[in-house]
């Protein structure tokens, strides 16, 4: 299928045609669709295509590593020139990376990585956006007892997150001021599970807990209902992404932080830099494009976009951007934020 579309493509081309953008199909392999963010990457990434007269073909694995595989290998049989996949396992994805790369695909490690020098990762900082969380909730809560509600064992940026908020909240625990007393991965960081986490936490610690980092929207919103349940709600809990709801707590005041990452900024980096990509541009030649080093030691090529904490102070950020509007972010606020009144 490469080899017909290229031939097509120059002799389209040798006709006087610009039909470059004709040959490249982007295959995108969604580790679970169902989370709100995801919508947002694939509005932005179509966006890109679409403007350039690219082909857009998705699949969604539903959390399953294996089924991902699946789903990749189907995406090549469809002729894809270029595939963005967000990994639900970052080693069982490995084969599919190999498979790619033997037959001379492209990969896209999009939002979290696949430590595998032949992809190009392209995410946020996600070990500042760890810091962001973790200086927030130190800021409501300079002391007490914490709770860390990690992200899914099998995405690696789990653990870059629980390391920027290691950075920040060390030098607390040494002078003994706060103490962590729970600490929990997020199975598929899905909020059920964190809400089960932060339950059995809470019944086991008594209730005695005064801040909480949490390292997405998704299982903060899990740790406010089990909070919620106990008549807990407002004390400091941390979250990412900019999901509506979790700004709606934020205006509430039951979530102290947000830290968004404007999911339309790296759909659109994705689609560049897969139309580039599958258009001959060397990873190092991307532009924003880095050498990096993963933390096992493997040396990629990477792009990092800067996030933004969204706090009670600085609501009108994500409004006056359009990624949210007033009504869904102050709806059920009676005594919040000025943005509200």
């Amino acid at each position: 299928m490469r080899n017909i579309l290229t031939l097509a493509a120059t002799a389209a081309m040798a006709a006087g045609f610009a039909t470059t953008a004709l040959a490249q199909t982007v295959g995108v392999s969604w580790s679970n669709f169902q989370e709100e963010r995801w919508k947002r990457d694939e509005g932005a990434i179509r966006a890109v295509l679409d403007a350039a007269g690219a082909t857009y073909i998705s699949t969604d694995a539903q959390s399953s590593a294996s089924k991902q595989l699946a789903d990749i290998e189907s995406l090549m049989a469809q002729g894809v020139d270029v595939l963005i996949v967000l990994a639900q396992d970052t080693e069982a994805i490995i084969p599919a990376v190999q498979a790619a790369a033997d037959e001379g695909i492209p990969v896209i490690a999009y939002d979290r990585l696949i430590e595998d020098d032949r992809a190009f990762y392209l995410t946020f900082d996600n070990v500042e956006v760890g810091r962001m969380q973790a200086r927030a909730v130190l800021e409501a809560a300079p002391e007490g007892n914490y709770v860390m509600i990690k992200g899914s064992s099998t995405d690696p940026n789990a653990d870059f997150l629980r390391g920027g908020q290691q950075e920040v909240l060390q030098a607390a625990i040494d002078e003994g001021k706060i103490t962590i007393v729970g600490e929990a991965y997020t199975d598929g960081w899905i909020p059920a599970n964190a809400q089960r986490n932060m339950e059995q936490i809470l019944t086991a610690e008594d209730n005695n807990v005064d801040a909480v980092v949490a390292s997405n929207d998704g299982t903060a919103g899990g740790v406010v209902a089990a909070l919620t349940a106990q008549g807990m709600e407002g004390i400091p809990v941390s979250g990412q992404d900019g999901d509506l709801a979790a700004l709606n707590r934020v205006a509430l005041g039951t979530q102290t932080v947000s830290v968004w990452k404007d999911a339309r900024e790296l759909g659109k980096n994705a689609g560049e830099i897969a139309l580039a990509l599958a258009g001959g541009t060397e990873m190092a030649d991307i532009d924003g494009a880095e050498s990096w080093t993963s933390p096992s030691g493997t040396t990629m090529t990477a792009k990092f976009l800067a996030p933004i904490p969204i706090t009670i102070d600085n609501l009108d950020v994500v409004v006056d951007a359009g990624w949210i509007d007033m009504e869904t972010l102050c709806q059920g606020v009676s005594d919040g934020p000025a943005i509200c009144n």
